[in-house]
């Protein structure tokens, strides 16, 4: 049910190119709403590609972007010119998707680990409104170390730019050695971090769980139960703390990081279809 996937872009506020992926039905399909894409952190838009056509089969358009320092925007890869340049894209990408779409039309925002965090502290902060939200594997305890908490709070201070390895493990990606391999050999795909943007995936995560009692936008979470690359603690805090009746929290046992790309995906499609298909 999705037409040829198309390319644009637009100029951020600090004149940085944001390239935008979308998805759209083809012309005659019911469209019953629209999911905005945000991935996580050395990654790009177009590793969701089987996630957006599924979401077009079952009558979602989706939009997906490249965010600041990663895929083909622009930015040093891994780099965070300013604390809130990730939330501020996201509202671009929320007011420019609410202008092409009919009022009635819910929008929903999908976005994993370091996008699920991205993601989730936009909602808590209610930068904008949005329908729904659904956060794979969020990076909302990135399980520092004591001596990596020390140079977050120190280092973004006096080198906010300086980039490093952002130490994650391409094996603990997924159980499926081909996706480990394309994602190992993709060219969008890099291991840069800034302290900057290791300091706001610091703090944003803590943040964002704190102010889970209040929640209110209806929330689907969905994490890996043996998660190498972030805590899923994390995920665990958020649930025991959010309203049940707001927050409906899947934990798959035995799956790594990225759920979506497990060598069996089809429990993780089936359970995002169906909290889908009771809200819209």
């Amino acid at each position: 049910m999705c037409a040829d996937t198309t390319l644009t872009t637009f100029v951020a506020s600090d004149g940085d190119n944001v390239v935008i992926q979308d998805w759209p039905l083809e012309p005659g399909v019911h469209l019953r709403g629209v999911v905005i894409l945000v991935h996580g952190l050395g990654e790009h838009a177009g590793r969701y590609d089987h996630v957006a056509r599924q979401l077009n089969d079952w009558g979602f358009a989706v939009r997906g972007y490249d965010q600041c320092g990663h895929g083909e925007s622009g930015g040093a890869p891994g780099s965070l010119p300013t604390d809130t340049r990730l939330l501020d894209d996201l509202a671009d990408i929320v007011d420019s998707t609410r202008a092409r779409m009919e009022k009635s039309t819910p929008l929903i925002v999908l976005g994993h680990s370091m996008g699920g965090l991205v993601a989730g502290r936009f909602v808590s902060l209610g930068i904008r409104p949005v329908d729904a939200l659904v956060m794979s594997s969020p990076a909302l305890n990135p399980g520092l170390s004591g001596f990596q908490k020390l140079l977050v709070a120190v280092l973004p201070k006096f080198f906010p730019n300086l980039r490093v390895g952002n130490g994650l493990n391409a094996n603990y990606i997924s159980h499926d050695p081909a996706v480990v391999a394309a994602y190992q050999s993709d060219r969008l795909v890099h291991d840069r971090i800034s302290a900057r943007l290791a300091r706001f995936i610091a703090t944003a995560g803590p943040a964002t769980v704190a102010l889970a009692p209040q929640w209110k936008v209806p929330t689907l979470l969905m994490y890996a139960g043996d998660d190498r690359l972030v805590q899923p603690q994390g995920s665990r805090d958020f649930a025991a703390a959010a309203p049940a009746a707001v927050v409906t929290t899947r934990c798959f046992e035995g799956l790594y990081h990225e759920i979506f790309n497990e060598l069996d995906a089809t429990p993780v499609f089936a359970a995002l279809r169906q909290w889908l298909d009771q809200r819209f």
